[in-house]
């Protein structure tokens, strides 16, 4: 047995010492002597079906994202050095017991707990164990390409009938069985989520929880460490319990959905790939004066509305394989489009020219039939509000009394009694899956700090609930403003003007249309089935019918079992400042929304920033 101190278990010479341990089939331990909580562990045992430390690596860098803007600023390939704050006590403490933990090894005792590491908090005298799991994809130790394989194989859904009592609708688990099948990804020092709180600020009928950095917003800049701070993973719900649940599958999706080196990808031009490749701006659907004055939108919005420059067909670029259900087909998009980052390590940017990837249509779930409906629906959902909010058009009201749903009507008193009304809007467009934007508004101040929160699902009542807790998710942001303009949780100037200048009088496209029949549960048929394979054909049917292509990536991550899928519609749309020709345009005259298309300069000048 080989005891190796370090000042912290990412310094890069412990790879060399992995390699050479196992190279000669002995076992290692790590310690970390300094500061006020030292680590002892794991037992590192090569030939073992254990991890290595490249597996306890990769999950360690997952909590130090903030630090790689720094670390290339400074140019260091290892971890940024910290103050070894300490007592001498503390670390002879730390000696003692790092040579207990290798008596009592020496002497033949075997336990599951010498496969964790174990911190001593000797500022409050507390231990804990954190297990590290090995990863069947480790380049060290694992299968590497075992990722690639998954990902590029044919999306085959099977049959999954649907639990009762799932609360956020038609899933494969119930939320308590979630959280004890996956709560133990969730861990301070190896989990993949470092925790799940509630959220700060949320009021008591608000069940709302946060799960740390939003990798999804990650940057290799320290602007881009600015908006992290500000941009978390979360969940809401009806319950605790869901919302527990959904922070921890938004979490987790986030992280699936990074790039970490092992992903399938051929490189090759656009022009040289043919049809199996996918234009990217079929997707991401820029007009061709976003492009021509993309310099200074960027300059003035914020980077949720980012316009890369035109793709070059004929430049090399990495392609990812993904699956069209509707056509049985295997095709082919850029893969920063796919997964958030660039690099092996899923940091920074994507290289200039290459498009960015964004969140819409990923989604983790109890199968990966669960994540694929519910990545679908989102793309219905921003579809649906990028029509009406763009537009500004008029739509049907919901009238939320006739829901005859408890957790509804606590909902509205609990906004009643923070001087708020709501009300909902029914969104629905051509694809007829019900779609509900909820809005609120403060009745004591003139600034009337307007939210709103948007929900799809086949079962409007869920739709309904989605969009109600959704828009709490807001609530803790503006819960503190006061009447002078001040207040407000958070900085970024695209809310804050909205919040200090919106009003329904300004913008009276938030109101119900006065002259459309308010809607009511049985206007929308449920059309769900008792088991998601029957939804996910519904789906496909239904995409296929409107001429469009429903593709699918397995982002899943064979370490953590969580399936996660990211769901790509060519055609519909983001609710984020998207102008490109399209259903933008097109469906609401369909629709009889509108006499003729919007023109460009007419369309809503306040991009949606949520």
């Amino acid at each position: 047995l080989v005891l190796v101190l370090c000042e912290d278990y990412l310094s890069p010479e412990l790879a060399a010492v992995d390699a050479r341990q196992r190279g000669s089939g002995r076992p290692w331990v790590p310690v970390k002597l300094c500061g006020t909580d030292p680590w002892v562990g794991p037992f590192f045992r090569p030939g073992s079906d254990g991890p290595c430390w490249h597996c306890l690596a990769v999950r360690l860098r997952g909590h130090r994202h903030s630090e790689v803007p720094v670390r290339r600023a400074l140019g260091l390939d290892g971890p940024v050095p910290r103050p070894a704050a300490g007592l001498a006590a503390g670390t002879a403490l730390a000696v003692n017991l790092a040579a207990l933990e290798a008596a009592k090894w020496l002497a033949g005792l075997r336990h599951t707990e010498q496969a964790h590491i174990r911190t001593f908090d000797t500022l409050r005298l507390r231990t804990a164990g954190h297990p590290v799991d090995r990863l069947p994809q480790c380049a060290s130790c694992g299968d590497p390409g075992l990722v690639a394989r998954r990902a590029g194989a044919p999306f085959v859904p099977v049959s999954r009938p649907k639990a009762a009592a799932t609360g956020g609708g038609d899933r494969a688990l119930t939320p308590a069985q979630m959280l004890r099948t996956y709560g133990h990804l969730v861990d301070p020092v190896t989990g993949v989520v470092k925790e799940i709180r509630e959220a700060p600020g949320a009021p008591d009928f608000v069940h709302a929880y946060t799960s740390g950095h939003n990798l999804a917003m990650g940057s290799a800049s320290f602007a881009g460490l600015s908006s992290g701070l500000r941009a978390l993973s979360g969940g809401k719900g009806r319950t605790a319990e869901e919302a527990r649940t959904s922070a921890l599958c938004e979490a987790v999706e986030r992280y699936s959905g990074t790039r970490h080196g092992d992903e399938p990808v051929v490189r090759d031009s656009l022009r040289a790939l043919g049809g199996a490749a996918v234009h990217p701006n079929d997707c991401q659907l820029y007009s061709a004066r976003q492009f021509a004055e993309r310099e200074v939108w960027n300059a003035r919005h914020s980077r949720f509305h980012h316009v890369p420059a035109p793709f070059d067909e004929t430049r090399p670029t990495d392609w990812t394989p993904v699956w069209s259900l509707t056509g049985g087909v295997q095709r082919l998009l850029p893969t920063s489009m796919l997964y958030f980052g660039r690099g092996t390590d899923g940091s920074g940017d994507p290289a200039a020219g290459e498009p960015w990837a964004d969140s819409n249509g990923n989604a983790a779930g109890s199968s990966p039939e669960d994540a694929l409906v519910q990545g679908f629906l989102e793309l219905v959902e921003r579809d649906a509000v990028a029509l009406w909010w763009y537009n500004r058009t008029r739509q049907p009201g919901v009238d939320l009394g006739s829901f005859e749903d408890e957790w509804i009507e606590r909902t509205r008193h609990g906004l009643h009694r923070v001087s708020r009304e709501v009300w909902a809007l029914d969104l629905t467009s051509d694809l007829g899956i019900p779609v509900i934007a909820a809005l609120s508004r403060r009745t004591d101040k003139p600034a009337e700090d307007v939210l709103f929160g948007f929900g799809a699902h086949f079962d409007p009542r869920v739709a309904l609930c989605r969009a109600l807790s959704e828009l709490g998710q807001l609530l803790p942001a503006v819960g503190g403003a006061r009447g002078d303009g001040g207040g407000y949780r958070i900085t970024d100037p695209e809310p804050l003007s909205w919040w200090h200048g919106a009003t329904i009088a300004n913008q009276p496209y938030l109101a119900a249309d006065p002259m459309a029949q308010t809607r009511t549960p049985d206007h929308w048929p449920v059309t769900a089935g008792t088991d998601l394979l029957d939804d996910v054909h519904m789906i496909t049917e239904l995409v296929r019918s409107k001429g469009l292509d429903l593709l699918v990536l397995d982002q899943s991550r064979p370490d953590l079992g969580l399936p996660v899928t990211k769901v790509v519609v060519p055609g519909l749309r983001h609710f984020w400042a998207r102008y490109g020709p399209g259903r933008l345009f097109d469906v609401p005259v369909h629709l009889g929304r509108l006499a003729e298309p919007t023109p460009y300069d007419q369309l809503n000048p306040v991009p949606l920033f949520v």
